[in-house]
């Protein structure tokens, strides 16, 4: 059987009355349409709840399923401990969705687990459930830092292990929109925030869920959004399924943006497998970068893909431009997949008699020895996109007026700690976000006495 129908829902605390002692009545239409999910819900009368949320434990490269028979949770930490709620999980459709990621190579599972306890991600949306149907297991499911894409495939896997248990289920995606829409909010504002939250509930309206997976991850950054990857996951898990999208209510009085949508499945529409679109855009993508590398991006991709393959570090090229083999300097190679960092090693003065040596160091450490990342894999390569940032000579600055975010890279220094960030990075716009970041490499503290130099790079890509 497969899913029977999936929502999208917030989970602002102060909408239980225990919590929100009278604000609650301020966003009333979210409140009513809650109300019609949770009557929803009960007309279907669904074996299995299976729940998204931002708020459990979040792993950069694992997607967390939680473990055990039952868990249970309150609202103690927002002053009502007395809104208790306690579940049974699904451990035979836990068990089925674990087997079914591994077979997939999607690193998902029940290990890792932090604290049992339902957390208001999902607390928030089974408060209102529980009023009116209590007959039912739960799921719950942790976003991570994962790749879009492979939040979808995860949904892939959701759809599947519920069709195979022939189990009755619903799926409810937990997750506030921007928390940047208003100046006077808890998170103040920005204009990506209104923009975003207009952008994302009309592609709920339209069930348009290639938008969901086409946001551009600075956007969102900046929008600072919370549910966005699970409501990706439930786009994996309608792949395939004509679907109709319904915007039930949208708030956002308090700065956080509130939306509850519903999506019905019609039949299967085979023109609607979102993540099979998605990933021919980025083959496309990434063959357009590879048409149009330069010297310096080829020998850093082909050193890897030479590396990954045999263990053999290649040789030098013999037909590179001149300065590749004449002049030295340090070197930084970046690769991305899926839009996301995938390693980045570099050195900050040459340790290589010639740029291409340096280019051909850094490439294979780049690939294997970031500390934050596995090594590369064969079936990753056809997914990178690289680039080669070669970096000028370093001078002293006295004044944080001296630096440019956009053109200069930051050192900081304090004895034998030193930590350096390039120029010109999604995220970091203001020469004190570089300083800050830098300290926090080296390890320093803002209170220490530190020295900064700046350098300015080429970018190759």
């Amino acid at each position: 059987m497969p899913l029977l129908e999936t929502f999208i829902v917030p989970h602002p605390p102060l909408i239980i009355p225990a919590v929100g002692n009278g604000q609650e009545h301020e966003i009333e239409a979210t409140v009513h349409a809650y109300r019609s999910v949770a009557e929803e819900i009960a007309s279907i009368r669904p074996e299995t709840i299976i729940l998204i949320t931002p708020h459990n434990v979040m792993y950069a490269d694992y997607l967390h399923i939680s473990p055990g028979t039952s868990a249970e949770g309150d609202f103690g930490s927002f002053g009502a401990k007395q809104v208790h709620i306690g579940k049974s999980y699904d451990t035979e459709l836990v068990d089925e969705l674990i087997q079914l990621a591994a077979d997939r190579n999607i690193p998902a599972g029940s290990l890792g687990e932090r604290d049992p306890s339902l957390d208001h991600g999902v607390l928030v949306p089974l408060y209102f459930v529980e009023q009116v149907y209590h007959t039912y297991r739960i799921v719950r499911i942790s976003i991570s830092g994962l790749s879009q894409l492979t939040h979808y495939r995860f949904g892939q896997c959701i759809a599947e292990a519920v069709n195979r248990l022939d189990r009755k289920a619903v799926l409810i995606a937990s997750g506030d929109l921007s928390h940047k829409l208003l100046a006077k909010g808890p998170y103040g504002y920005a204009p990506e925030g209104p923009a975003f939250d207009e952008e994302v509930t009309q592609a709920m309206a339209k069930a348009d869920f290639m938008k969901f997976l086409t946001f551009e991850e600075s956007f969102t950054e900046a929008a600072a959004e919370c549910g966005l990857r699970g409501f990706v996951i439930m786009a994996g898990a309608l792949d395939g399924q004509s679907v109709s999208g319904k915007v039930l209510s949208y708030e956002g009085p308090f700065g956080v943006g509130y939306g509850v949508a519903k999506f019905r499945i019609l039949g299967e529409d085979a023109s609607r497998q979102f993540g099979e679109h998605y990933r021919q855009i980025i083959a496309d993508r990434i063959t357009r970068i590879r048409n149009n590398e330069d010297e310096y991006v080829r020998l850093a991709r082909m050193t890897l893909e030479t590396y990954v393959r045999t263990g053999r570090v290649p040789s030098r090229p013999s037909n590179l431009p001149s300065e590749m083999v004449q002049d030295a300097a340090g070197v930084f190679v970046s690769l991305k997949k899926d839009g996301q960092l995938r390693g980045c090693i570099g050195t900050i003065s040459a340790t290589e008699d010639c740029i291409a040596d340096e280019i051909i160091r850094n490439a294979v450490q780049a690939g294997t020895e970031d500390p934050r990342f596995d090594p590369v894999e064969k079936s990753e390569l056809d997914s990178l996109v690289y680039s080669v940032d070669v970096l000028g000579k370093t001078e002293p600055v006295n004044s944080v007026r001296e630096l440019d975010a956009n053109r200069y890279g930051v050192i900081v220094t304090q004895g034998s700690r030193r930590g350096l960030l390039l120029p010109n990075l999604e995220g970091v716009s203001t020469p004190d976000e570089q300083i800050e970041i830098a300290l926090r490499k080296a390890g320093i503290g803002s209170y220490e006495q530190y020295t900064i130099d700046r350098f300015e790079v080429v970018r190759h890509t």
